[in-house]
């Protein structure tokens, strides 16, 4: 599957399309940059009237960061329930947010392409979520941890990012990008070679932060594969369906004498009708979204908002 190439922008463009533009995958931006640029301008307040950093946790967090990243202590976190959600959205270092909004906005771009903005937000939440479970499970289970357990805590969008990133390269393996010094790769690739470094980074000093980035790439995973089967683990997560379910219906009638269809009849434009997507959804599979003929378009949209 070959990527699809964007009209050139300069980086005004892009700047501003990624921090003001109307979507989500600028909201999840805009919100990472507005707490970053909080924690440092708290973190100036309390150095210049030395209330200083706490320095009873192991990464020497502010103390504004301490009641937002996500204890790996299960009695810590049980009076900060917030956490499994504020912690995905903190960051403290300006390389680990850049390196993260870098990977968010490319990564996003592509997910929002085949597997739409609704997705993109509860997929990155998702992740969140589950690598920050990952995180706490095996900070109390496994015993490498022990003496650590009590002053570790997790933050930054990585987890929510790999599953992103995993999601997408799930669904459409195959899709191909441009990199600097290596040239076209397959996404697949570059997914795994994601989750490689997590797994083989668990040694280093950062075994909390790799652990939940692997639970995050894990749900990627499964949410894309699931969806590929054709099961979406979001349907519920949709207002419209929070209502009685009504039984889906399909026209019986002729357009132009309004004549009812007989069974017949109705079976066989229900199979043609069948055909033409799997056609048009075979073709992105191999040539990509943007392939497809505007009248192509047309008919996904419309099966999708049917569906």
């Amino acid at each position: 599957m070959n990527g699809y190439r964007q009209p050139q922008r300069n980086t005004g463009e892009m700047l501003k399309q990624a921090f003001l533009g109307n979507n989500i995958l600028s909201r999840l931006i805009l919100i990472n940059t507005i707490v970053f640029l909080l924690i440092k301008m708290v973190g100036l307040i309390s150095y210049l009237f030395a209330v200083g950093q706490s320095a009873d946790n192991g990464l020497s967090l502010s103390i504004f960061s301490q009641y937002l990243a996500l204890p790996s202590s299960f009695e810590t976190f049980v009076s900060r329930p917030w956490t499994i959600i504020t912690y995905m959205f903190l960051h403290e270092d300006f390389f680990h947010i850049l390196f993260n909004l870098i990977i968010l906005y490319f990564g996003g771009q592509l997910f929002n392409e085949y597997l739409g903005e609704r997705r993109l937000l509860w997929t990155y939440l998702s992740g969140g979520i589950i690598g920050g479970l990952f995180f706490l499970m095996a900070f109390n289970i496994f015993p490498a941890f022990e003496q650590i357990k009590g002053i570790s805590m997790a933050l930054g969008a990585s987890a929510s990012v790999l599953a992103i990133i995993v999601a997408v390269a799930t669904y459409v393996p195959d899709y191909t990008v441009q990199l600097l010094f290596i040239g076209r790769t397959k996404l697949k690739y570059i997914a795994l070679i994601f989750v490689a470094i997590d797994l083989l980074s668990i040694q280093s000093g950062n075994p909390g932060g790799h652990i939940a980035h692997l639970g995050g790439a894990l749900w990627g995973f499964i949410y894309a594969l699931t969806l590929r089967k054709g099961t979406d683990l979001y349907r519920f997560l949709n207002l419209s369906v929070l209502q009685f379910k009504k039984k889906r219906t399909y026209s019986t009638e002729r357009q132009e004498d309004k004549r009812p269809f007989s069974d017949d009849e109705y079976n066989e434009r229900k199979a043609r009708t069948q055909e033409n997507i799997d056609e048009i959804l075979d073709k992105i599979s191999k040539s990509g979204y943007s392939s497809l003929t505007k009248e192509e378009k047309e008919i996904l949209f419309k099966t999708s908002k049917k569906n």
